[in-house]
């Protein structure tokens, strides 16, 4: 418990540096003065800040402030700029509310239009579709088993889960696409080879394809992976490429990991997949794969696009319990869909289980921590969104611009002012 609440500690205050920086760097470098740093430089710096948290160090990207929006009308311009085009706009929202309160009134009648363009726009770009939907429907069934994560891997459980996951999948079998959730079963692949063996046969001979999430030991490497196998008319793997610190694998010295193996804690790493891997194809479709919170790393995931007609994410929320996290971890997932214009089938272990349309909205879902299967049909879909195609580059140049301009627009008044010549008004 101990160093639970140290590693916890630890991620809290990091978390809370980035935030602490953009107070110190607006106070060092923002002109204190006008609407300039409310409706440009704050902005811009705060969503700079958040992006830098999703990359360095291998990144945080949980709730950037985007996915706060996923249900308001800012969230039509997702498939514009990505979720962080998304934050900005919240951004600036925030600064223009400010400017209502405590602006003059110049500052006022702009901060009003600016929050009515934006707002409006949203609204005008809400529910469009930026892909194409492609002929042939495909009927899928998500399984979820809904076992406690305490539970799981207690060998008294064992025989359990592998006939409860085979119920399940005999009450799927006929869909054409059956999906389970992230390591739904407590053992490593050669460990289960007649179980996965006989559960393929069942599943082949009633036209189904299943997909489910499962650990590896690579013998070839002598590594663990945390994977996604298909089973179609060939044997397909996916390997988690972003791994979650202190979960899947230890940032430490040797010689803590040496002491971890003494106290009978974890001590093996999981190894990440390739950064570059192809999609997995079943029921005649392409699947753009992830694994748990690294579809919260959006922009690695677009490459797969040209290709993928359907995202798929199996995850296992089971660690999170009862909290908030579970429904935060929805609202990514739902902005990844609307991101890119697919329809996105999750299947966790013990919730929340959806299928997500291609303009985020939830179709269907299992409630959480209930065993059950979700049937549906969804349509694969081609062609890319304007975010799909150039990623997070546009946003992120605008925000870095506008905070070089926010900096320097005071001294290139000042020096026109000593020149002589009248300064045009601050570009807000």
């Amino acid at each position: 418990m101990w160093i639970a609440f140290i590693l916890m500690l630890g991620l809290v205050a990091i978390m809370g540096a980035y935030h602490a920086l953009v107070g110190w760097f607006a106070a060092r470098w923002l002109p204190r003065n006008g609407a300039l740093p409310w409706l440009v430089g704050l902005p811009a710096l705060w969503v700079l800040v958040e992006w830098l948290r999703g990359w360095v160090l291998s990144g945080f990207p949980w709730l950037a402030l985007g996915y706060s929006q996923i249900d308001s009308p800012l969230a039509g311009f997702a498939p514009l700029g990505g979720v962080y085009f998304v934050s900005l706009l919240v951004t600036f929202s925030a600064g223009a509310l400010f400017l209502l309160v405590r602006g003059t009134w110049t500052q006022r009648t702009i901060a009003g239009v600016l929050l009515i363009a934006l707002w409006g726009g949203g609204a005008l770009l809400h529910g469009r579709e930026w892909t194409r939907r492609m002929d042939g429907a495909v009927t899928v069934s998500l399984v979820q088993g809904a076992i406690s994560q305490d539970l799981k891997w207690q060998s008294e459980n064992y025989d359990y889960t592998l006939k409860l996951y085979r119920d399940l999948t005999q009450q799927a079998l006929g869909s054409q696409l059956i999906l389970w959730p992230e390591a739904a079963l407590p053992g490593l692949a050669h460990e289960l080879e007649d179980y996965l063996k006989t559960l393929y046969l069942q599943a082949r001979a009633s036209g189904s394809d299943v997909v489910m999430g499962l650990l590896r030991y690579d013998t070839e490497r002598k590594q663990y992976r945390n994977g996604i196998l298909a089973m179609s008319d060939d044997l397909e793997w996916y390997y988690k490429r972003r791994l979650v610190p202190f979960g899947e694998f230890f940032p430490v010295p040797q010689f803590v990991r040496r002491w971890m193996r003494l106290m009978s804690l974890p001590y093996v790493d999981f190894a990440p997949g390739d950064e570059n891997q192809a999609p997995l194809h079943a029921a005649g479709i392409t699947l753009g794969a992830t694994i748990c919170y690294e579809d919260a790393y959006g922009s690695q995931q677009l490459a797969i696009l040209r290709e993928a007609t359907v995202l798929v994410n199996v995850s296992n929320d089971a660690w999170f319990g009862d909290s908030t996290a579970p429904h935060q971890h929805l609202e990514i997932a739902r902005m990844r869909a609307l991101e890119a214009g697919r329809y996105l089938l999750r299947a966790t272990n013990n919730g929340i289980t959806v299928i997500i349309g291609p303009t985020g909205e939830i179709r269907e879902r299992i409630e959480q921590f209930e065993p059950g299967v979700l049937k549906s049909t969804v349509y694969p879909r081609t062609g890319l969104t304007p975010y799909a195609r150039v990623g997070n580059v546009p946003p992120i140049a605008l925000c870095a611009l506008l905070v070089i301009g926010a900096i320097l627009w005071p001294h290139w008044r000042k020096r026109a002012e000593r020149a002589g010549v009248p300064a045009s008004p601050p570009p807000v």
